[in-house]
């Protein structure tokens, strides 16, 4: 078994930052909805937030890669990391809907498990030139495994909520703002981290250019990546809760435990996936784990009672995250080297 390499501090910092966006991210996952149900809005209200936060989160990742090759890394990194502080803090002081739906298109809130955010390219790209050819496929799995981990663990935190809101004797709505304030708290946190990176000098080879030799490539990726979002997209962790809630008359904190476990399971399948990899290759661990995920995923609406339900989301969740540390080593492999932030 071939030994890990020592981690740079460049990629301590990148996986320590992570780690804490992921929590932030497990914990206002499961706290949005909640919250904008105490607000007396409905599920059609938390789709459009939904809705509003992955898009935003779409354009403003796209619009880093239009400029990723003229702007240090560090100072699109640093900018993302004020704007989840504006974001935490937004969401800590407004309840009306339609500025909720402005704050969530603009900024970085994230009603998924997984990572959907701008600093996903960023943080990709120069783990991808920090980490050597051979262990790129272990180091992504273990930058997943880091994230979902964060997730999971928010996610089990947002089912403290109620007993904190007994304890303080506060408001649920106060105390779901509050949620929101240690977002913000976790994005100053995460800019201290991203500040103490060091100015990445290129390579030879490696100057950071737009996307032009692997366009075509990285188009029809992109196509297939979509219709796999597309289709994801309903079912991101906030509407997932915001159904079993619904469905199943779930407290926020037996929900906080289904996404923790679901969440470890996820982390843990990233190790298995960079191990199958070397085996089958990344190709056919993308395709191979992600067939049965959605086999699972198509059969949890006709589940008969809750127990079957949360059966088939943990098998779900031990295979469907597999194609993420594969995914993005095969994408980071089939680019140029200076073309991998566009």
């Amino acid at each position: 078994m071939r030994a890990a390499a020592p981690l740079s501090p460049e990629i301590r910092i990148l996986l320590a930052a992570r780690g804490i966006r992921a929590l932030a991210d497990g914990l206002v996952s499961l706290v949005l909805p909640v919250y904008l149900l105490a607000l007396g809005y409905g599920a059609v209200e938390a789709g459009l937030i939904a809705t509003a936060t992955l898009s935003g989160s779409a354009l403003l990742t796209l619009g880093i890669g239009l400029v990723a090759h003229r702007a240090p890394a560090r100072a699109l990194l640093l900018g993302v990391s004020a704007l989840m502080i504006l974001t935490g803090l937004a969401f800590a002081s407004l309840s009306a809907f339609w500025p909720l739906v402005l704050v969530s298109f603009v900024g970085t809130l994230n009603p998924s498990g997984g990572d959907v955010s701008a600093f996903l390219p960023l943080e990709q790209a120069r783990l991808a030139g920090a980490g050597g050819m051979v262990d790129r496929t272990r180091l992504f799995a273990r930058y997943s495994f880091v994230g979902a981990i964060g997730a999971a663990i928010g996610a089990l935190g947002a089912g403290l909520l109620d007993a904190a809101v007994a304890l303080a004797g506060m408001e649920f709505t106060t105390a779901c703002q509050a949620v929101f304030g240690l977002y913000a708290l976790a994005g100053a946190g995460v800019l201290l981290l991203y500040a103490r990176l060091p100015d990445a000098e290129p390579g030879p080879g490696e100057a950071r250019v737009p996307l032009g030799p692997s366009r075509g490539v990285v188009v029809r990726l992109a196509a297939l990546f979509s219709l796999d979002s597309f289709a994801g997209g309903f079912v991101v962790q906030s509407l997932l809760a915001l159904w079993l809630l619904e469905r199943f008359d779930l407290s926020l904190a037996a929900a906080g435990k289904i996404f923790f476990w679901t969440g470890l399971l996820s982390a843990l399948s990233y190790f298995v996936a960079a191990r199958l990899s070397e085996r089958i290759g990344l190709v056919n661990t993308m395709v191979f784990t992600h067939l049965p995920a959605n086999l699972c995923l198509l059969l949890v609406p006709f589940a008969p009672d809750l127990w079957s339900a949360l059966a088939l989301l943990l098998v779900r969740s031990a295979l469907a995250q597999m194609d993420v540390p594969t995914r993005t080593a095969f994408v980071m492999q089939v680019v140029t080297p200076g073309e991998r932030a566009a």
